[in-house]
């Protein structure tokens, strides 16, 4: 195959400490340094610890803006190579593979998942049976959004064990009736791949679209971040202010999120896709492929009964990617949300134009960066983007109570009826394995087997139910209580998660106490 198709700069521009760069083929009419000092000013607003920002228009890499610190603590300034956690932006890579693979022969769009793995099972047998992988890369075989996300969310389970205890996951809607977002679906796409190829996800994405594109930073385990360099550090938020937590591994769960690039390698991956999965003189990407993951499989409502900000008619997913109209134009994408970077990739194909937004911290403006460069590369009337999606972001954090309302119907002085011995033990989730409650020296601790990195000490809370601390920092949730509950006779029969929060649902958990 040849290499990907590098653009050729005749000239570039320095502007500050940014890192911006600006190409002079484009003859696009951009103010480019007011969009540079917009989106440094985004960032100072939004608090953000960085941001790696790229465009591209007609195969070229047009803009790259690099701004704030990729690591607070050294000062360290990104630029267009430093890596990003890009999370469910990988799930198009996923998508893709499948798409090679049937144009190899070697499955097929409509075939059962059963086919492949004789184990899948969902929360109905009819179901389990006629589950296809356009149903799984869709999003439609009938789970709620993120739902049973903590069978894998820090799990050191295989992917195979993972998916054998999807089956515990209660439905939401009817099969092939709603879309319910689920990263689970494209964990069994990744074993699909495995078991069809014999090799890994991350060897499949290598061998396939890395390598081919010229995507040479690109990664899809942390172990090899100090091996490439030049990486951003992850940050979560506490007390208005932002501090770093560590890289997790996300590398049994690649197909779902596990890839980490650049602003550079990125800007390929959307060139080649607006180029029909064309490179140079090879098609890696058939036309019958390109149409099958930007159809709209799985449609959501767009209320046309008001208007809206991008004068939207329709709102859908395809396979691997988000599809909607913006003004007119088809618009491509994805986000993607890591502990500690948040990232979106958006295309309007039939421009040829290309927006990636690569940020280190969890309150991050990247449709804000997002819908302001294109509507400049559009040529559209804009608005002050950030201001009013920050706006919004603080409204719903503000809005949302659901901490402070617990915090506040304490009930201080109360004893628990049930003793701490009888709440010691080990506890059965069918979702993920055992939990244990231990006792070690004054220490009531939380242990939860196949995911240690959850572990947690327990305090005293009220009656019956105590507050969860953390031991480890936690990128999408911080306050939590269990409920124990027992029998009338104070025979203690298991506990109840309460962790508000809009990502992993612990309440799904319902571990029980093992006899």
């Amino acid at each position: 195959m040849r290499t990907f198709l590098k653009s050729v700069y005749l000239i570039f521009l320095l502007i500050g400490f940014t890192g911006i760069e600006i190409h002079a083929q484009d003859n696009t009419a951009v103010d480019w340094k007011e969009l540079d000092t917009y989106f440094e000013n985004m960032v100072s607003e939004w608090d953000l610890p960085s941001a790696s920002i790229g465009i591209v228009k007609e195969g070229k890499l047009v803009f790259s803006g690099n701004y704030g610190y990729m690591d607070l603590e050294k000062k360290q300034k990104p630029d267009e190579n430093t890596l990003y956690a890009i999370a469910s932006n990988s799930k198009a890579f996923t998508s893709a593979i499948i798409g090679m693979l049937v144009q190899e022969g070697k499955l097929d769009w409509n075939d059962p998942v059963k086919k492949y793995l004789p184990y899948f099972a969902l929360y109905d047998p009819w179901v389990s049976d006629h589950t296809t992988i356009r149903d799984i890369l869709s999003h439609r075989v009938g789970l709620g959004t993120f739902s049973g996300d903590n069978i894998w969310y820090k799990t050191t389970l295989s992917s195979k064990d993972m998916i054998k205890r999807i089956q515990y996951v209660s439905k939401a809607y009817d099969f092939r009736a709603g879309y319910g977002y689920s990263n689970l679906m494209y964990i069994t796409a990744g074993e699909i791949i495995k078991t069809v190829t014999g090799k890994g996800w991350s060897e499949n994405v290598k061998e396939k679209i890395l390598l081919p594109l010229g995507m040479t930073r690109s990664i899809s385990s942390i172990e090899q971040l100090d091996i490439k360099g030049n990486f951003a550090q992850p940050y979560a938020r506490k007390d208005g202010g932002n501090y770093k937590i560590p890289w997790v591994d996300w590398d049994e769960v690649a197909a779902t999120g596990g890839l980490i690039s650049s602003v550079n390698d990125l800007a390929k991956w959307m060139i080649f896709n607006m180029d029909n999965g064309i490179l140079g003189k090879d098609t890696l990407l058939s036309k019958s492929t390109r149409n099958m993951v930007w159809t709209p499989h799985n449609n959501r409502m767009v209320d046309h009964t008001k208007p809206n900000d991008f004068n939207r008619h329709f709102n859908a997913y395809g396979l691997g990617w988000g599809l909607s109209d913006y003004h007119g134009r088809l618009k491509v994408g994805h986000t993607g949300g890591y502990d500690g970077m948040i990232s979106a990739i958006t295309l309007i194909p039939d421009e040829k134009i290309g927006v990636v937004v690569l940020t280190n911290g969890v309150k991050s403006p990247i449709m804000a960066a997002t819908y302001y460069a294109l509507d400049k590369m559009l040529g559209l009337e804009t608005k002050d983007w950030s201001k009013t999606e920050l706006k919004r972001v603080d409204a719903n954090k503000l809005k949302d109570t659901r901490i402070s309302d617990r915090i506040s119907k304490r009930v201080l002085n109360t004893k628990p009826t049930i003793a701490v011995q009888d709440m010691v033990g080990s506890y059965e989730s069918k979702l993920v394995g055992k939990i244990l409650i231990e006792k070690k020296d004054d220490k009531l601790l939380l242990i939860f087997e196949n995911a240690p990195l959850l572990k947690a000490e327990l305090s005293h809370w009220h009656y019956d139910v105590w507050k969860i601390n953390w031991l480890e920092p936690q990128a999408w949730f911080s306050f939590g209580t269990i409920k124990v509950n027992a029998d009338n006779n104070l025979n203690v029969l298991g506990f109840d998660f309460d962790v508000p929060n809009n990502d992993f649902f612990f309440e799904e958990l319902k571990p029980v106490k093992s006899k």
